[in-house]
């Protein structure tokens, strides 16, 4: 892969949250995914990641209830019956390898997104979790901190990315016809200094 198919990847691997619920996510798939999660780097190389894959129907719509979908969208209240995620894979953290999770199950949740979109899917990472509902509903062992929840399928929109004006602070939002702007900042925003040659 050369860096513009890279760079293209990147790009494509945006937060989605309308799927086409109908077209399924092969268990085979969230295995793959999880695959590429394993090769990861970890932190001392301890690897206290777990992951639980869902694509089961009744459990779908359990764990579909315990997540907060795009809270800067104050008029949606998330996916339609007919554009729910098709899977989910849910990241704990095994306390009994360690206590504090630093960034890993950031790498590993970044890492599958972009494993996702090479397979045409699409999803988001989302942290806003009602935590103690899904360990309850989902039978989750105290021993292992739900950290993140990838939600999966094919898209049902178009995410478009935009310059963030200055002064503005709306990150994300919905034009008429349903589609979704992010907006990013400018590079020469986010490069404070340089020490380059």
């Amino acid at each position: 892969m050369d860096y513009r198919e890279f760079d293209r990847l990147v790009a494509e691997s945006r937060s989605t949250r309308r799927f086409k619920t109908r077209m399924p996510v092969e268990t085979a798939t969230l295995r793959e995914l999880v695959g590429l999660a394993r090769l990861t780097p970890s932190a001392r190389n301890l690897q206290p990641l777990k992951y639980v894959p869902v694509n089961e129907p009744s459990t779908k719509a359990e764990l579909f209830a315990c997540l907060e979908w795009a809270r800067a969208l104050k008029d949606w209240e998330g996916p339609a019956d007919d554009e729910r995620p098709a899977a989910y894979i849910i990241i704990l953290g095994d306390t009994k390898i360690r206590d504090q999770f630093g960034c890993d199950h950031g790498i590993a949740a970044q890492t599958m997104m972009l494993g996702a979109r090479a397979r045409g899917l699409g999803g988001c990472i989302i942290a806003s979790i009602d935590r103690d509902r899904l360990r309850n509903r989902l039978d989750i062992d105290h021993r292992y901190e739900i950290l993140l929840v990838l939600v999966l399928g094919v898209p049902d929109e178009t995410v478009k990315i935009e310059t963030l004006a200055p002064d503005s602070d709306a990150l994300y939002r919905r034009d008429p016809e349903g589609g979704h702007h992010v907006a990013k900042r400018p590079l020469e925003e986010l490069v404070l200094k340089e020490f380059v040659v």
